[in-house]
Order: structure tokens, then C-alpha cells, then sequence
């Protein structure tokens, strides 16, 4: 007879209005045999990281299922769910077996059984585990395949980013100046700034809570125009963007996280007639459409690593019971980079 455990969960209480709180969720313990049901395809795993992410607010809310579709929403009473690190226990799919430690979308609790369609089997182990719940899971696919593939970079272009410090745009900058372009990024903090400037390399960085006059401050800091814009905020700073922009410029957009909170529908943009005069191409994009680029993505940014020329900090909140104020804590800007929570260490 199959061993049965007990399972903690971060349970998804309501649709959210306004700003999430912690008691929009709770913690609940219930029970889970750790064994699959005959002739399942699925993985049981224990989890071991899981990953807070600006899109999980999108989610919260029943009215559409935010931006990755109508039936994405979370579901009231049950328990939420985002990307993870896991080891498997059981396993009923012939690609993996037990033992295998696997990255992909898991449920917030002990163990989860997930289905296998987007699961990537962890080879690399001599980094840190938890990087598969950032730089080398779905925020540094999302980071490299927005500006490497889409944006269509070249050499002593101007790139900006905004919400720079984040788990993305921490990395958009660095594969920026690889690729030797000129990188400004936003933040809200001047410790965060400071993060920018000082350890992620880039040329130059502002607290955009400090500048009144967006549009002036984007000509101080880019007196002969942005090619690229890497856009995490929308918004005011997208407005101001659009008049700052060069001609054929790019601008990928990843989120818009000024506007997930809003109650009165989201703010209207004044200077669009600019994507004409400038013939600007503005396109949006989800890390989905390009995980069949996975094996190349992690090839190169491994390297990268391994070589020492891309740094990465984490924000770590230990313990499952954590979760719901490190969710939360993205929204306030309270997290320097990239957030994520330890279930179990093993």
C-alpha cells in the first residue's frame, strides 16, 4: 500500500481586485499518496523551488485569465500555481524517470502530480538549482528570446529597460551589452539602481519614482534616441517611450506590470501615432512560443555562467508558509531580483 504523506499547500482563496494580498491565499495542509493511478502518463514530484512572477497576477482575476488566455485563471480552493523546481517520485511517462530533477509549471505545495507538456528535465547540476526557477528557466528564456530573437539587436544600438533589477530585465541588459549595445534601465529604488549600475554593468540606470517629466528624463539619458525598448511596465513610461524612440525601432513587449492592479481597466496610451511617423514595430510575445528553442537558449547562457560573464541575484524566501507574502512582495517592489521560494532543500 502506497505511503501516504502530509502535503502543504498555498491555497488560492478569491478573484483579486486591486493589489493581491497575503490573505487572498492560505495555507492549508491536506494529505497525498505518494503513487500514481494505474496506466497514468503524469509525474509525481516533490517540489523543491517555486517562482513568483509578475504574470501570476494576471491569473487572479476571473474576468479574461489575464493575458495567456480565458481558462488560465486559478481556481478558488485550490492551490496556486507557477513554474518549480522538482524531483521526481513516480513517474508514469517513458521520458522521465524517478530521480530525475525537472523544471516547468508545478502546483504550490509538497507534491504535485503535473502533466508532462511543459516539463524540461534538468541535465546541468553543477549551478545552483534554484536557477532553473529564473535565469535559466522561464524569466532568462523570456529575457534571451525577447531581445536575442525577437528585438533583432546590433552592435551600438540603444536599448532601455524598464523594471531593469527584475528576474528579466536583470538579464535583458546583460545579453544587451554582450552583444555590445548601449543599456539604460529603470528601477524604483536607489538600491536597486545601484544594483544596475554597479553589478548587472549597465551604462546607466534612473529611479523613475524620482523623475517627473518621463519624457525629459528618457532625452538626458538618450540624447540620440532608443532603438530598442525592452517594455516590463507600460503605461506612463511606454508613452514617454513612444516620443523617444528612433526610426525602425523595436519595442518587445514582455508585461506591463503598472497596469495588473489597475480597477478602472487599464490606462490609455496618448502617443501611439508615433509607431507610424517612426515606423516603429511593436510586438508582443510569450517565452511559450519559443521553448522549442529551449536546448539552444540553455547551451549559451550555461556557457555564460560557467564563464563568468553574467551575474544573477535571487531574492529567497524559505519555507512554503513564505509564499504568499513573497508573491505579494513583486507587486510592491519590496524584492531585489528575482524572487523565488525554497519548499524543501531535501
Amino acid at each position: 500500500m502506497a505511503e501516504e504523506v502530509s502535503n502543504k499547500q498555498v491555497i488560492f482563496k478569491n478573484y483579486v481586485s486591486g493589489f493581491p494580498k497575503e490573505s487572498d491565499m492560505e495555507i492549508r495542509t491536506t494529505t497525498v499518496k505518494l503513487e500514481l493511478p494505474p496506466g497514468s502518463t503524469a509525474v509525481l514530484v516533490k517540489n523543491l523551488y517555486l517562482s513568483c512572477d509578475p504574470y501570476m497576477r494576471t491569473r487572479m482575476k476571473l474576468s479574461d485569465g489575464g493575458y495567456l488566455g480565458v481558462n488560465s485563471a486559478f481556481k478558488p480552493g485550490s492551490p496556486v500555481e507557477g513554474t518549480g523546481v522538482a524531483r521526481i517520485l513516480e513517474s508514469g511517462h517513458p521520458d522521465f524517470k524517478k530521480g530525475d530533477l525537472v523544471w516547468g509549471i508545478t502546483g504550490w505545495e509538497e507534491y504535485s502530480v503535473i502533466t508532462t507538456e511543459t516539463l524540461f528535465k534538468i541535465e546541468h547540476t553543477d549551478v545552483p538549482l534554484s536557477y532553473y526557477t529564473g535565469i535559466l528557466g522561464m524569466p532568462g528564456a523570456t529575457a534571451y528570446f525577447g531581445f536575442n530573437e525577437l528585438a533583432s539587436p546590433r552592435k551600438g544600438e540603444s536599448v532601455f529597460v524598464s523594471a531593469a533589477s527584475g528576474a528579466v530585465g536583470q538579464l535583458v541588459g546583460q545579453f544587451a551589452k554582450l552583444l555590445g549595445c548601449r543599456v539604460v534601465g529603470s528601477a524604483g529604488t536607489k538600491e536597486k539602481v545601484d544594483l544596475l549600475k554597479n553589478k548587472f554593468g549597465f551604462d546607466d540606470a534612473f529611479n523613475y519614482k524620482e523623475e517627473h517629466d518621463l519624457n525629459a528624463t528618457l532625452k538626458r539619458y538618450f540624447p540620440e534616441g532608443i532603438d530598442i525598448y525592452f517594455e516590463n511596465v507600460g503605461g506612463k513610461m511606454l508613452d514617454a517611450v513612444l516620443l523617444n524612440m528612433n526610426l525602425h525601432g523595436r519595442i518587445m513587449v514582455c508585461g506591463m506590470i503598472s497596469q495588473y492592479n489597475n480597477t478602472g481597466g487599464s490606462e490609455g496610451i496618448h502617443n501611439l501615432m508615433n509607431l507610424i511617423s517612426k515606423r516603429i514595430r511593436m510586438e508582443g510575445f510569450l517565452v511559450s512560443d519559443y521553448y522549442h528553442l529551449y536546448p539552444k537558449f540553455l547551451e549559451t547562457v550555461i556557457s555564460y555562467i560557467r564563464e563568468g560573464k553574467i551575474v544573477y541575484v535571487e531574492d529567497i524566501a524559505e519555507g512554503l508558509e513564505s509564499a504568499p507574502n513573497a508573491l505579494v512582495k513583486i507587486f510592491t517592489g519590496e524584492n531585489v531580483g528575482k524572487q523565488l521560494v525554497v519548499v524543501s532543500r531535501e
